[in-house]
């Protein structure tokens, strides 16, 4: 049979770099990717010391108070009016009510023994003397123990706790050929760094830990740790293609081949997340920016932590564990 009828069988090289695009060099980042990463947590602690976590009612307990009103209401001066009475700083939100369509705004502080009867009395009818025209009417009142908030609380990082188990060992089960127990202890790491990332920014932007921060977390979780698959997953194929190439090497290809798959998502989705930000804050719902500002800063760092720190974090890990060995 002629040479020129055989098939070729496929040449599976061990240089990368003649079959596929640029390759970058994440694993030489480590050094900087430290330092982002002490950044990031100096941001926090800076954000606690300087503005304070400022629990919602939900973690901390308190009283929720909802009153009908018409016409245009000051804000400002409600929250002022509220807090010279309860003497705690007060949220303050508006809406409509979903049964008649009327305008509510909603008033929520911390207080430990809740607000009496006597005392919301007293505070209906200091804004009514505040606000003559606007006709408020005490909707709905709500007192929120601080016992149940804290409940809910250790509840929320129970199951934080147990979502980051449950990752690590399907990462160690579906990458085994590649070290999996140690690959996802490091996308542990990378998803602490976005929910420090995230948790910073809405200290720093003084919003209230609430129910809206949750579900910043959970998103978050969801969102990085599916971009940190991928990139295992273009490592994982990288071993049966370049057998003789180093980890490092099979690193720096996986990222490079995410990369710009990662950077269009991302820019997608933050984006969106942006425009959300400016049409709340336009329309006055401010009370959305707690998920959507936390959310942005979230993704922006879960799309760099799955790029840079969960792989190059591993191949830190493995060089270790390979020096070790041969001491």
């Amino acid at each position: 049979m002629s040479n020129k009828n055989k098939k070729k069988k496929p040449n599976h090289s061990d240089e990368p770099a003649k079959t596929m695009g640029k390759i970058y060099d994440f694993c030489s980042q480590k050094k900087l990717i430290l330092i982002i990463a002490v950044c990031v947590i100096i941001a926090l602690i800076a954000g606690i010391v300087i503005r304070g976590v400022n629990l919602a009612i939900e973690f901390e307990g308190g009283t929720m108070l909802t009153y009908s009103y018409t016409g245009d209401i000051d804000t400002n001066k409600v929250d002022s009016e509220t807090e010279n009475i309860v003497g705690v700083p007060v949220n303050v939100r508006t809406g409509e009510s979903l049964d008649s369509n009327g305008k509510q705004i909603t008033l929520s502080f911390t207080s430990e023994e809740g607000l009496n009867a006597d005392r919301q009395f007293e505070l209906t009818e200091a804004l009514n003397n505040t606000f003559p025209d606007n006709q408020l009417e005490l909707f709905d009142s709500n007192d929120v123990s601080p016992a149940s908030g804290r409940e809910f609380l250790l509840k929320c990082l129970l199951a934080m706790v147990v979502a980051a188990i449950l990752i690590i060992i399907y990462i160690a089960i579906r990458f085994s050929k590649i070290g999996g127990w140690s690959a996802g202890i490091c996308s542990i790491f990378a998803l602490c760094h976005d929910l420090v990332a995230a948790l910073a920014a809405s200290i720093l932007f003084g919003f209230e830990f609430n129910a809206n921060i949750v579900a910043v977390i959970l998103t978050i979780l969801g969102y990085s740790i599916n971009n940190t698959i991928v990139i295992y997953d273009r490592i994982r194929e990288n071993r049966t293609l370049y057998p003789t190439a180093t980890l490092n090497e099979l690193i720096n290809m996986g990222c490079s081949q995410s990369l710009r798959r990662s950077i269009r998502t991302s820019v997608t989705t933050i984006g969106t997340m942006i425009i959300v930000s400016i049409v709340v804050f336009v329309s006055g719902y401010t009370s959305l920016l707690s998920f959507s500002v936390p959310l942005i800063f979230g993704l922006i760092s879960g799309t760099y932590s799955s790029i840079f720190v969960a792989p190059v974090t591993w191949s830190w890990w493995k060089g270790k564990q390979k020096k070790s060995d041969k001491d």
